[in-house]
């Protein structure tokens, strides 16, 4: 049974559903429930603005519940949802580079990007952001977000159907594409993990370690850099002493400026 069918049965509870646990992390389906959900409004199955109220309820609700749990669970929160990526620390700085970017207004499109959309709310909750206007720019975006794969569900309701008659004629030539398709993105997978692997090994010091060098007499030869993304760092923040800062997403001019005769020690949040 297919997802338009699904949508058919118990389409509210469905729509609210996938959208939900989008938002709230787990890679469910949600642009495609959207559309699943459009063209059934097309197909006067569904009411359309019980489905953009359920839509809006669904995003707004996860959200919100990210951003506090963000606000309060920083970091340890956003290494945890991006354990399913294939460098943690990769995920995270995407999103807060999108962030560094465009500014809060990240929250207005970061639902059409994937990665960023689940790292947008827990991100915009760790770096402080005020809550109503949090608040605002998501339901800004999970409104546009909702609208444009709804409306692409209602306009494109004959082609879906369509492409749904061909699937099934298909039969057994679409299982070996999907399939086909399946082992393409297992090599890929596994390209990405071996292009990546050097970045899992970068070496690191204990907190202590580097403050017993700094009390002694070797203090001299070393140098201590505050590489904290934007949304962490202002220029009022508190640094460790004598510390420089660089910005990271401007590395390629920022090293020419590092010492290079002291060993260094970065740190971010």
């Amino acid at each position: 049974m297919n997802l338009f069918l699904l949508m058919a049965r118990h389409g509210y509870a469905l729509t609210f559903g996938l959208l939900l646990a989008e938002a709230i992390g787990l890679p469910f389906p949600a642009a495609i429930a959207l559309v699943a959900a459009g063209a059934a409004v097309a197909a006067h199955v569904l009411w359309g603005p019980y489905v953009l109220a359920l839509a809006l309820a669904a995003l707004l609700l996860g959200d919100t519940a990210q951003f506090w749990l963000g606000r309060y669970m920083g970091w340890a929160l956003l290494g945890f949802l991006c354990r399913v990526s294939i460098n943690p620390e990769t995920c995270i700085l995407r999103s807060a580079e999108s962030f560094y970017k465009r500014g809060k207004t990240t929250l207005v499109i970061a639902k059409f990007i994937p990665g960023v959309n689940t790292m947008a709310a827990p991100l915009a909750g760790s770096m402080k952001m005020r809550f109503w206007q949090f608040f605002r720019l998501d339901s800004a975006g999970a409104l546009f977000y909702s609208l444009t794969y709804l409306s692409l569900g209602y306009l494109s309701r004959d082609f879906l159907a369509a492409i749904l008659r061909g699937f099934h004629a298909a039969g057994r030539a679409m299982e070996g594409v999907i399939i086909a398709a399946l082992l393409v993105y297992g090599i890929y997978r596994v390209v990405q993990y071996r292009k990546n692997k050097a970045y899992s090994v970068v070496p690191r010091v204990q907190v202590e370690e580097l403050a017993r060098r700094l009390a002694s007499d070797d203090a001299c030869k070393v140098q201590i850099v505050d590489v904290r993304s934007h949304g962490y760092y202002d220029s009022g923040a508190a640094r460790i002493k004598n510390s420089i800062r660089i910005e990271p997403n401007n590395l390629e001019e920022e090293i020419k400026n590092l010492t290079k005769d002291k060993d260094i020690y970065l740190y971010c949040t």
